[in-house]
């Protein structure tokens, strides 16, 4: 309850006064500066567990954290999805909850967590290069350009650290595809609210990895170590995930990412302060090269002409936006809110991203 009451307080101070427009950015910056702070957390975290220990525990954590918004409402029970939205939130499981983040602990076990930090950025050039190749999401020469600057960068800080580096940088990246994967398929669930999906993510993905991980080692770390462990899980994953899932489905996977993708620097200043990690030049420069990157993409805009097909569905949402006009009983909420909801068939143009509403094909 106590988390629960800290992050209400942070996003009534974030969302007030700001439009609905707004909002959903605010929302991923906060996202972005919690899950920047997992990467020197686990760090420490690391000589108390094995990586997929740590991951299991963190996992479990980010459950617990989701706990608050999942009983607000009534919890929707995965089996109750239909046959599309359950493979969307297994292959979210298996690649978000479960592979990416023991690659990533790996990886941190090899090089500094500045690097791994910085290294994350790939996290924006996987999600963007699969929006646009798998999931119809549109990506001008900025974007293209931008994940060319970040892929640049990510091999300048590798070969700078040698051998180790090399070995981490490609555990990172094999992770940021996974999270890329998770992005666009999160972005994609109809039915789940996010407390919800991160509340059985977390379950499903944090016992797996903690599974393996008690059948690969015993356990080893203290009930305070695991104590935090759980706490950081709540924090930096649990209430992180449900503010980017939040955002996603309202401004598209791709540019969510975007603003994301400023964790990792969040990441790079906990390093420094404390773990009292220096800065080589070689990671200042990579650091230039990626807040460029972040720059290009932030850049794109995108508007044309395009047809909405009738369509129902279930996911949360305001009346503000132009694309939901439907009825209530009572008069229409002020407040974002989640059900079941109708669209009819329209055609207008407008700067868009593809969200929920705008999944189309282009030329």
């Amino acid at each position: 309850m106590l988390l629960d009451g800290m992050i209400r307080s942070k996003f009534r101070k974030f969302t007030s006064g700001t439009s609905a427009a707004s909002a959903p950015l605010l929302l991923a910056v906060l996202s972005a500066a919690l899950f920047g702070a997992a990467t020197p957390a686990s760090k420490l975290l690391l000589n108390g567990f094995t990586p997929n220990q740590l991951a299991g525990v963190l996992y479990l954590g980010a459950a617990l954290g989701s706990l608050p918004w999942a009983f607000r409402g009534s919890v929707q029970m995965p089996w109750r999805l239909d046959s599309a939205n359950r493979r969307l939130l297994l292959g979210s499981v298996v690649f978000g909850g479960v592979l990416g983040p023991v690659l990533v602990l790996f990886g941190l076990k090899a090089a500094s967590a500045a690097s791994i930090s910085l290294w994350l950025n790939l996290e924006l050039v996987a999600t963007a290069m699969l929006g646009a190749v798998l999931f119809r999401d549109f990506m001008g020469w900025r974007g293209w350009a931008a994940a060319g600057v970040a892929t640049l960068a990510t091999g300048i800080l590798a070969w700078g650290g040698g051998a180790a580096g090399i070995r981490a940088a490609v555990l990172v990246a094999l992770a940021c595809a996974c999270w890329g994967l998770d992005n666009q398929l999160t972005s994609l669930i109809d039915g789940l609210a996010p407390a919800d999906a991160t509340l059985w993510k977390g379950l499903a993905a944090g016992a797996m990895n903690l599974g393996i991980g008690l059948s690969l080692s015993a356990w080893a770390a203290g009930p305070v170590m695991t104590a935090l462990a759980l706490a950081i899980g709540a924090s930096c994953y649990g209430a992180s995930i449900i503010l980017y899932i939040t955002s996603a489905q309202r401004l598209g996977a791709t540019r969510s990412q975007v603003i994301f993708s400023t964790a990792p620097f969040f990441g790079v200043l906990l390093a420094v302060v404390v773990l009292g990690e220096k800065l080589s030049l070689v990671q200042s420069g990579s650091g230039v090269l990626f807040v460029s990157a972040l720059i290009l993409l932030a850049k794109e805009k995108h508007q044309h002409a395009h047809k909405h097909e009738a369509m129902e569905h279930e996911h949360r949402h305001s009346h503000d936006d132009g694309h939901h006009g439907h009825r209530h009983p009572g008069g229409r909420p002020e407040a974002e809110h989640f059900h079941r909801h109708g669209h009819e068939q329209r055609s207008h143009a407008h700067p868009h991203w593809p969200d929920l509403h705008h999944r189309h094909e282009h030329d």
